[in-house]
């Protein structure tokens, strides 16, 4: 085997791929943050709330593209369009069934209640900044750069519980939010999502989930979205204990969610170990290199 010079080995070391994806993130975001600032671009509110879902995701795509999978050891494209629509399609049917069966499973137990229809004003919100832009754009943060170079360093059980545990806390400061909602996101959404990308090594999968959960209980069952209120097509509210509805924050923070959730996260993830996707840390890695080379000499 070729020993690459010093200054790759440093170059293609996991935490520092890890720093320079996060780098070229925050930067692309933050100038297109300060264009929006400096322009007053003449669209409606609705207009502006479309345009913001539709060119954030489309960065966050092109980073995820073309840049990140020029870092590292380990290069791979995390979006090929090889099953693309497929994947998304499951995702989103997946997480639309899911988001179903425990509004149905809540209300039966009194935890919601359902007033008629509603006026489906959120729409904008819901599709393109809740659905299309925290599908994408946190997808990408949270699998495409953080589980993929924390899983290069300390391996999958390592970058599954970090990424979770940092999705629930990136939750904290929403609306409603209390540490019980952020654990329950960390544990149903975060296990949900990194299972899936474990179990796919594609975002498109995880992307598809993420846009249906929001969309599923926003739009169509009128559920505050990890702590926002919206106006979605029924008219519903929580009715029962927090425990149980969730609150204000919304059915994420619902014990039935936690437990249905969390279970199918935890299938997708038995399943990537089933599977064969369980990665080893770097250190066990390279270790069982040296030696298979000692073995072959």
């Amino acid at each position: 085997m070729t020993k690459k010079p010093l200054w790759r080995e440093i170059w293609d070391f996991p935490l520092v791929s890890l720093v320079v994806a996060i780098a070229a993130f925050v930067a692309v975001f933050a100038g297109v943050t300060y264009l929006f600032a400096q322009f007053d671009i003449p669209l409606s509110k609705t207009g502006k709330i479309v345009l913001n879902g539709l060119l954030a995701p489309a960065l966050a795509l092109l980073l995820a593209k073309f840049l990140i999978p020029r870092l590292g050891d380990n290069r791979r494209d995390d979006l090929a369009w090889s099953g693309a629509g497929r994947m998304l399609l499951i995702g989103i049917a997946g997480s639309a069934l899911l988001m179903t069966v425990i509004f149905a499973v809540v209300f039966a137990l009194g935890g919601y209640r359902v007033d008629g229809w509603g006026g489906m004003t959120s729409w904008a919100m819901l599709l393109f900044i809740a659905g299309l832009r925290a599908g994408v754009v946190e997808e990408v943060m949270f699998r495409g750069i953080l589980f993929r170079y924390l899983e290069d360093f300390g391996g999958s059980w390592f970058a599954l519980a970090a990424t979770s545990a940092l999705f629930g806390v990136a939750h904290i400061m929403n609306p409603n939010a209390t540490w019980f909602s952020s654990l329950a996101i960390a544990v149903e959404a975060g296990v949900l999502l990194g299972g899936a990308y474990m179990l796919t090594r594609s975002l498109w999968l995880s992307i598809g989930l993420h846009f249906g959960w929001n969309v599923t209980q926003g739009f169509v069952f009128d559920v505050p979205v990890s702590g926002n209120e919206v106006d979605g097509v029924l008219a519903a509210h929580p009715a029962g204990s927090v425990w149980l509805s969730g609150g204000e924050f919304g059915l994420e923070a619902s014990a039935v969610a936690l437990a249905i959730a969390g279970g199918a996260g935890a299938w997708l993830t038995v399943k990537a170990v089933r599977e064969g996707q369980l990665v080893r840390p770097w250190w066990t890695r390279r270790r069982l290199a040296r030696e298979a080379e000692a073995l072959a000499a």
